[in-house]
């Protein structure tokens, strides 16, 4: 029986590159925390299905493809997996033999031409990018995009300022950031610096328009609060500064679960 990694492997992995990290996990990675898990897959596919249909679909940051699962499961004609890790790329293309197309790209530098799809997803990559880094990221997703058609990704609420997993997370960035001072190659990987507010500001500059939808199948937390929902940004018009971005040399790549 197939195991997930152990200490020394994921040991191994952090001390890597992003890329690297990801070629030497990717045996292994369906059996990790790491991956999606597939009641968000389900609640994530139901939420979509009345935006359809779809013609053409990408999944970004593909990873093992577990999101190119969701689009088989909207009857996408066309379904398109990006990564920039040749390791991840192998097991998805074991994992779903037949059909999707597999691309290995750099994630801010995507090689299909303007307008190509209709629907585009993304599942656990945003991590791997900075700050800086995300403008260029969704322009580029827009780019791809034809005029009315969507990007869409889930985002599990933020734990409660003070609360263990609010620690837990504190914990794991201030690590990942002393790694990343002392160690090279850097290993980017951060779980604050995706914030509702700023992504919904830099989606609304690269030409999206902004709504969320309740995941409500995922429950909801003591307060009442939903556990996760779905962002589905509308691709509107293209600016002048997200085309400048979409256009812009990548500096990192980046994979996705």
């Amino acid at each position: 029986m197939t195991r997930g990694p152990t200490v020394r492997e994921l040991t191994a992995q952090a001390l890597s590159s992003v890329e690297r990290g990801y070629d030497l996990l990717a045996p292994k990675f369906d059996h990790t925390s790491f991956r999606t898990p597939d009641p968000v897959l389900d609640a994530m596919t139901e939420a979509l299905r009345p935006l359809g249909p779809f013609d053409a679909a990408l999944d970004v940051c593909c990873g093992t493809g577990a999101g190119v699962g969701v689009l088989r499961r909207l009857a996408v004609d066309r379904v398109v997996g990006v990564d920039f890790s040749a390791g991840m790329l192998a097991r998805a293309r074991a994992a779903h033999p037949g059909g999707p197309r597999w691309v290995r790209a750099d994630a801010r530098a995507l090689p299909f031409a303007p307008a190509t799809f209709d629907l585009a997803i993304s599942l656990g990559a945003f991590g791997h990018f900075l700050p800086h880094e995300r403008p260029a990221l969704f322009a580029g997703i827009r780019a791809t995009l034809r005029p009315g058609g969507r990007f869409a990704f889930p985002m599990a609420a933020p734990p409660r300022v003070g609360s263990p997993p609010y620690w837990a997370l504190w914990g794991f960035d201030a690590a990942m950031r002393l790694r990343n001072a002392v160690w090279r190659p850097r290993f980017v990987m951060y779980y604050r610096t995706f914030r509702l507010p700023d992504v919904r500001r830099e989606l609304a500059a690269a030409g999206f328009t902004v709504r969320i939808l309740p995941l409500t199948a995922l429950g909801r937390r003591d307060d009442g609060t939903l556990r996760c929902a779905l962002l589905v940004a509308e691709a509107t018009a293209v600016t002048a500064a997200a085309t400048a971005r979409a256009a812009a040399p990548p500096r990192r790549r980046a994979s996705g679960h």
